[in-house]
C-alpha cells in the first residue's frame, strides 16, 4: 500500500487538538474553535460544513474541553448520521454520539419506559402503510396504492406538527396543503389509525418524537438525568427542523444554551413534509449572545456552475431569500453552464444519452455523471435514451418505470385486452391503438386530465400517462400496430432494462439528489410546467420549487447541462417555454430585478454576552417550596402539587374523578395515551387549587402555553361545575 492510498483509504488520526485545526479556512476555524455559548453556522451548498462541525467536535474533544460522551450530534439520515460518525473516529473522537433525531429519542424512551411508565415498551413498526390500510378498512373507506401513501404522508405531516385528528382540515387550511382525499375523511382515517396502533399495542416512528417529548415534559427527573448525560448539542441540516424536532431539541437543552446548529435556508425543499426554516432563521432572535458563522467559499463548484446559483437566488422571493448567502467559488475556472432546447422530450432525452456516451467514451466515470429530472415518472424516457445509448444507469429514489406497481398492473390489463378485447365492452367503439390503450387504462385510474396536487396519486397518473404517450408514440411510427404489438414492444423494452445493477449513470429526482454530487449533472426538464410544477400555485410554493432547482445546479462539480422541450412528443404544439426562473440567466432571456443578498459575504458575527436583543429573558428559577409547610421541595412530583406529600391534601375529590373522566375522552378522540393529555399529578394540582381562570390554571407546573390553550377552557368550565355541553352553549 502507498503512502499516497494509505492517507486517501486510512488517514492518520491528527497528534493533537491543533492538528485537528490544520487545513480549515477561517471560517471554517471559527466554527471549530467557537465551543461556547450558542453558534449559528449559515453554510451555503459546498462549503465544507460537515468538514467544519466534526472537526469542532474533535478539537473540543481532544482539547479537554468537550467529553465525547457528553456531546449528541444529529441529522436527518443515518448515511449522514454514518458519515459523521467516521470523520470523527478518524478525527481522535470516537465516543462522541452521531445519530438521527428519531435513533437518539428512541434509545432514550427505550431506556426510560420502564421508569416513566412501566411495563413493556411496545413494539414500533417500521411501516404504517399497512395499518392505514387497516384503519380505511375500518372506516369502510376505498384507498388505493397510491392514496394509501398520500394519506400516510398526511398522517405523517400532522404528527410531526403535533396537529390530533380533530384538528387537521383547520391545521391543513392554514398551512396550505392540498388533501388527497376530503380533510374530513383523512381526519377520520387519521383518529381510526391511531385506534388501530392502540389495539395493537404498536408505536410509530412519529411517536417515538411524541412520546419522548411527553415523557421529557412531565418527568423533570427523567429530563435531568438526560441533559446531565448530553450537556453539548449539534444538529445539522437545521432548516429541515420540524415543530416537534424543535421541541424535542428544547427538552433536551433545558435552561443552557450550548447549541450548534448548522444549516442554509435555501435549501428548504422539504417543507411539504413539515421541515421549515424559522427555526434556523430565528437562531439569533432567540439566542442575542449566539455567535454567527457564515461559510460562503464553495470548494465544490467552479465559478460557472457557482454564477448560475447565485444568479437564480438573486431573483428569489421571501423569508429564506432575504437571507441567502452568497458563494464564492474557490475551484480554478470551468466550462459555462450549456443551456440546450429540443422540439421534444424524446429529442431531449436522446441528446442528454448522445452526449453522455461521449462523455463516458472521453474516460468520464459513468457514476460521475448525474441526470435530475423533477418527477419520477420522467425516467422511462431517460432510461429508454440511456440504454440504447448502450450506457449503464441506476435509478436513486424511485423504482424501475416497469417495477413500478401501476405500470406492471397496466400492462397486465394491456395483456388482457390484447388477447381477449372481443369480449370487452370498453373497446366496442374505439378502432385506433391509442384510443384502445386510453380505453383499457381508463379503467386503471388514466383520465383525460391530472388529478389535482401532487404525490402518489399524481405520479401514478403520470405513469399511466407516460404509457399513453407512448401508444401514442408507437402508433405514429408503425400506423398498422395491434394491441398485441405494443404489449410486445413493452415486454421488450422491460426485458432490456432488467440487467442486473451495475455503477452507471444515477438517474434521480431533484428531492433525492439533496446531499449528493456529481463531476457532471444533466437538469432535464426545466421547462414551465415542471420546474416550476404545475401545482405550485403559491408564492411560497413558487419559491421552494425555485429553490429545488438551485439544489439541482449546486450537486455538478464542474459540467452542467441544462435542457428543456417545446413540445411533450414529436410532432407535438411547440407551446413550452424554460422555465421562469431561467430568466435573465439563460443566453438571449431577459433578467428580472434581482436584490443583493442580505446573508452577504461570509464572515463571522458576534453576539453580546448577556444581551438581550428581542428575545425575552428566560427566568431564573427559584427553589419551588410546600404551599402547607413551607417546606424546599426537590421531588418532582411533589414540585407539581407544590406540597409535600406527607402535607394534608384538600383535593375535591369529585373534581378529580370529573377530570379523570374528561382525560380519558380526550385521549381516546385524540390517539395518546392519558398522561400525553396531562399526568396524575397535574389533574391532582389542579383539583386541589381548583383555578378559576387561564392566569391561574397556568401557574400549574405540568400546564404549558400548549395545553392551556387547547385544554383549558375545558378544565376551567369542569372546575367551574359546568358541563361541557352548557360551556359551549355559553360560548
Amino acid at each position: 500500500m502507498t503512502a499516497a492510498t494509505h492517507s486517501t483509504l486510512f488517514p492518520q488520526v491528527p497528534d493533537s487538538a491543533d492538528a485537528v485545526l490544520e487545513g480549515l479556512d477561517p471560517e471554517q476555524r471559527e466554527v471549530a474553535t467557537a465551543l461556547h455559548g450558542p453558534v449559528c453556522v449559515l453554510a451555503g451548498a459546498g462549503t465544507g460544513k460537515t468538514r467544519a462541525i466534526t472537526h469542532r467536535i474533535a478539537y473540543g474533544v481532544r482539547a479537554g474541553i468537550l467529553h465525547p460522551s457528553s456531546v449528541l450530534a444529529v441529522t436527518f439520515t443515518n448515511r449522514a448520521a454514518g458519515e459523521m460518525r467516521g470523520r470523527l473516529r478518524q478525527l481522535g473522537a470516537a465516543g462522541v454520539q452521531a445519530r438521527t433525531f428519531h435513533s437518539a429519542a428512541l434509545r432514550q424512551l427505550q431506556y426510560f419506559w420502564p421508569k416513566a411508565i412501566g411495563g413493556s415498551m411496545p413494539r414500533l413498526v417500521d411501516r404504517k402503510i399497512q395499518l392505514v390500510a387497516d384503519a380505511a378498512a375500518a372506516c369502510r373507506i376505498r384507498l388505493d396504492r397510491g392514496e394509501l401513501r398520500d394519506v400516510t404522508a398526511e398522517i405523517e405531516w400532522s404528527k410531526v406538527t403535533q396537529t390530533v385528528p380533530a384538528d387537521y382540515a383547520p391545521a391543513a387550511a392554514k398551512a396550505g396543503r392540498e388533501s388527497p382525499r376530503d380533510p374530513a375523511e383523512i381526519a377520520q382515517l387519521y383518529a381510526a389509525y391511531e385506534d388501530v396502533k392502540r389495539e395493537r399495542s404498536v408505536i410509530d416512528f412519529e411517536d417515538v418524537l411524541l412520546l419522548t417529548v411527553a415523557v421529557l415534559q412531565d418527568r423533570h427527573d427523567i429530563a435531568e438525568q438526560i441533559r446531565a448525560q448530553y450537556q453539548h448539542f449539534v444538529v445539522d441540516e437545521y432548516q429541515d427542523v420540524s415543530p416537534l424536532q424543535q421541541r424535542l431539541l428544547e427538552l433536551w437543552l433545558g435552561e443552557r444554551d450550548s447549541l450548534c446548529v448548522v444549516g442554509d435556508a435555501s435549501q428548504t425543499i422539504y417543507s411539504f413534509t413539515g421541515a421549515t426554516p424559522d427555526h434556523l432563521l430565528d437562531f439569533r432572535t432567540r439566542h442575542p449572545g449566539a455567535t454567527v458563522v457564515k461559510l460562503v467559499r464553495d470548494y465544490r463548484s467552479t465559478p460557472q456552475v457557482v454564477h448560475l446559483a447565485n444568479g437564480l437566488l438573486a431573483q428569489a422571493r421571501g423569508r429564506a431569500a432575504d437571507h441567502r448567502l452568497e458563494l464564492v467559488s474557490q475551484r480554478s475556472a470551468g466550462p459555462e453552464p450549456v443551456y440546450a432546447e429540443y422540439t421534444d422530450e424524446p429529442a431531449e432525452a436522446e441528446g442528454a444519452a448522445r452526449r453522455i456516451r461521449e462523455l463516458v467514451d472521453s474516460g468520464v466515470p459513468a457514476s460521475e455523471i448525474a441526470i435530475l429530472f423533477r418527477t419520477n415518472a420522467q425516467s422511462e424516457t431517460y432510461e429508454q435514451a440511456l440504454a440504447d445509448a448502450a450506457v449503464p444507469y441506476q435509478l436513486r429514489g424511485a423504482e424501475r418505470f416497469f417495477d413500478r406497481p401501476e405500470v406492471r398492473k397496466a400492462g397486465i390489463a394491456l395483456r388482457g385486452a390484447a388477447r381477449f378485447g372481443g369480449n370487452d365492452s370498453l373497446l366496442d367503439d374505439v378502432v385506433d391503438l391509442p384510443s384502445q390503450v386510453r380505453a383499457v387504462l381508463s379503467g386503471e385510474g388514466w383520465t383525460t386530465q391530472p388529478p389535482a396536487g401532487s404525490g402518489a396519486v399524481r405520479e401514478r397518473w403520470e405513469s399511466l400517462a407516460a404509457l399513453v404517450n407512448l401508444a401514442q408514440d408507437f402508433a405514429a411510427a408503425r400506423p398498422a400496430a395491434t394491441l398485441a404489438d405494443l404489449v410486445a414492444e413493452l415486454d421488450e423494452r422491460a426485458n432490456a432494462q432488467h440487467a442486473p445493477t451495475v455503477q452507471g449513470v444515477t438517474l434521480a429526482s431533484l428531492h433525492s439528489a439533496k446531499g449528493l454530487e456529481w463531476d457532471v449533472v444533466f437538469l432535464v426538464g426545466v421547462a414551465e410546467g415542471m420546474m416550476p410544477i404545475t401545482y405550485a400555485k403559491t408564492d411560497e410554493q413558487i419559491e421552494e420549487e425555485r429553490r429545488l432547482l438551485y439544489v439541482g445546479v449546486t450537486r455538478a462539480r464542474e459540467h452542467l447541462h441544462v435542457s428543456w422541450a417545446l413540445s411533450r412528443s414529436p410532432g407535438g404544439r411547440p407551446n413550452r417555454r424554460p422555465s421562469r426562473f431561467l430568466d435573465g440567466l439563460r443566453p438571449g432571456s431577459t433578467a428580472t430585478a434581482g436584490r443583493a443578498a442580505a446573508g452577504g459575504a461570509g464572515g463571522i458575527e458576534r453576539g453580546i454576552p448577556g444581551s438581550r436583543g428581542s428575545a425575552p429573558k428566560r427566568a431564573q428559577r427559584v427553589p419551588a417550596r410546600c404551599r402547607v409547610c413551607g417546606r424546599t421541595l426537590t421531588d418532582p412530583g411533589e414540585m407539581k402539587l407544590m406540597r409535600c406529600d406527607d402535607c394534608p391534601s384538600d383535593m375535591n375529590e369529585g373534581l378529580y374523578e370529573r377530570l379523570r373522566e374528561w382525560r380519558a375522552d380526550q385521549a381516546r378522540s385524540s390517539g395518546q395515551p392519558a398522561f400525553c393529555v396531562f399526568t396524575d399529578r397535574t389533574l391532582m394540582a389542579i383539583a386541589e387549587s381548583a383555578p378559576d381562570d387561564e392566569r391561574e390554571l397556568a401557574r400549574i407546573p405540568g400546564v404549558g402555553m400548549r395545553k392551556l390553550t387547547r385544554y383549558g377552557a375545558d378544565v376551567l368550565a369542569i372546575c367551574a361545575g359546568q358541563s361541557l355541553a352548557e360551556s359551549t352553549d355559553q360560548d
